[in-house]
């Protein structure tokens, strides 16, 4: 059964456009390298403003511990994350299931 992982991260205040670039010059590329599981990224708009937040799905929970465990062995996204910490101030992850009715991604 898929699982989704929801993953927010709170940026500092005035670090968005900084945070934006580095994923986009280095982050998105460091991914890109590796199996697609990402649904989508999104930002805050109204309410949740400084928050980066993102949407991954995967097969079951070895499934996106095998991810994981690939993702952080490559010294391209560690080094893209030695330049994003500092940025965020809070990281949250919540593991999901969808419901048994409606779409699902």
């Amino acid at each position: 059964m898929a699982i989704y992982e929801l993953r927010t991260y709170a940026v500092a205040v005035g670090k968005m456009a900084d945070v934006v670039e580095i994923y986009k010059s280095a982050g998105w590329p460091a991914l890109a390298k590796h199996p697609n599981k990402l649904v989508g990224y999104f930002t805050g708009d109204i309410g949740a403003l400084n928050q980066l937040i993102h949407l991954w799905k995967f097969d079951d929970d070895a499934d996106r511990r095998a991810f994981w465990a690939g993702i952080y062995a490559d010294p391209d996204f560690m080094a893209f994350v030695g330049k994003l910490r500092p940025m965020l101030t809070l990281q949250e992850n919540k593991l999901m299931m969808a419901a048994p009715w409606g779409p699902h991604p």
